[in-house]
């Protein structure tokens, strides 16, 4: 009998052994299933409104995907770019790459008024955020994946950590590449979520050096296709002008497709952080070529890439919060 037991027992444990496993496959951290007992409809409640949003504007796929990687690059994904400036807050949203260019709160908050009047005090801004950038991608015709989720909020923001982490658009190459690996991020990481430039539009200010003055010499950036070059300072003039808008990706800016890898071939990436990856790094270029040519290829790593870049340092169990307003922590 007490064989029996034994044996029974052990059963169990190996029956249950795979429902650990499963539930660690993302660290033993984060689950695509976190909400399905407490907010099973958060999903559908992000998707809709996200829906709206590029219904009403496409830009705005592009620009949360941004605002995901921009919270990311800044204390992990824990929501900490949604924080408004009050008290001991100071707010991410002025930074040199958020301050005039971060958009999407507006969407965030319709979002987080839904989760909340759905299910309270349940869904983080974080997981929102992460969701909402996974369905733009969808929207706009690019790959689909399974978002692990299960974080939760800072009640904190870093405005030296957003000056200081996130790559600039006149960043070299290693510099770029040294700020991903900061993040636990690697070259093929880099190159995948850079193709995220497939849609959006980018501000004059961001790339008017390369047209005018790439390296304090008065000269313009030889690596840029002169006729492309030509047409970009008949939109953007030497001064002033600074919010002028060019497209990211000159073939089809609202769709999400590898065109925009098939432009760095054509040396037609608008921003410098863009064309270095072809023209700067061997394994880099090897990395667009093949996406250029195979847009299953860049859809699988997109993919693999965002969930690898949304489990940056998140915030689980009883650490952070789960804000109620995502623009301020609760009191």
């Amino acid at each position: 009998m007490a064989r029996l037991t034994s044996f029974l027992l052990v059963i169990s444990l190996l029956c249950f052994l795979p429902l650990c496993l499963c539930h660690k496959s993302y660290g033993g951290k984060l689950s695509p299933g976190f909400y399905a007992h407490s907010c099973p409809q958060a999903g559908e409640i992000v998707r809709s409104v996200v829906a709206k949003a590029v219904a009403r504007e496409t830009r705005m796929a592009a620009s949360l995907i941004r605002l995901h990687f921009h919270d990311c690059f800044v204390q992990g994904c824990d929501g900490s770019l949604l924080l408004d400036s009050s008290g001991r807050i100071t707010s991410e949203k002025n930074s040199n790459p958020n301050r005039k260019s971060a958009r999407g709160f507006d969407v965030v908050d319709q979002i987080k008024a839904q989760l909340e009047k759905e299910c309270p005090g349940t869904v983080s801004c974080a997981d929102a955020l992460t969701l909402a950038a996974r369905d733009s991608s969808v929207l706009t015709g690019g790959p689909s994946w399974m978002v692990p989720l299960g974080r939760r909020d800072s009640r904190s923001a870093s405005l030296s950590g957003s000056n200081n982490n996130i790559p600039a658009p006149n960043n070299t190459f290693q510099t770029i590449l040294t700020k991903f690996k900061r993040q636990g991020l690697d070259v093929t990481d880099l190159v995948a979520l850079s193709g995220s430039h497939t849609i959006g539009f980018s501000r004059c200010t961001s790339f008017r050096q390369r047209l005018y003055n790439q390296s304090g010499n008065g000269r313009p950036d030889m690596t840029l296709e002169q006729s492309f070059a030509a047409n970009l300072r008949q939109k953007c003039p030497r001064s002033g002008g600074d919010q002028i808008l060019s497209v990211l990706d000159k073939v089809s800016p609202a769709k999400f497709d590898n065109s925009y890898f098939k432009n760095l071939v054509e040396n037609m990436g608008l921003l410098n952080s863009d064309q270095v990856l072809f023209s700067s790094n061997d394994k880099s270029r090897e990395l667009v070529k093949k996406y250029a040519e195979d847009q299953g290829e860049f859809f699988e790593q997109f993919a693999e890439s965002m969930i690898k870049m949304g489990n940056i340092s998140p915030l689980t169990g009883s650490s952070g919060e789960i804000r109620k307003n995502c623009r301020k922590i609760n009191s």
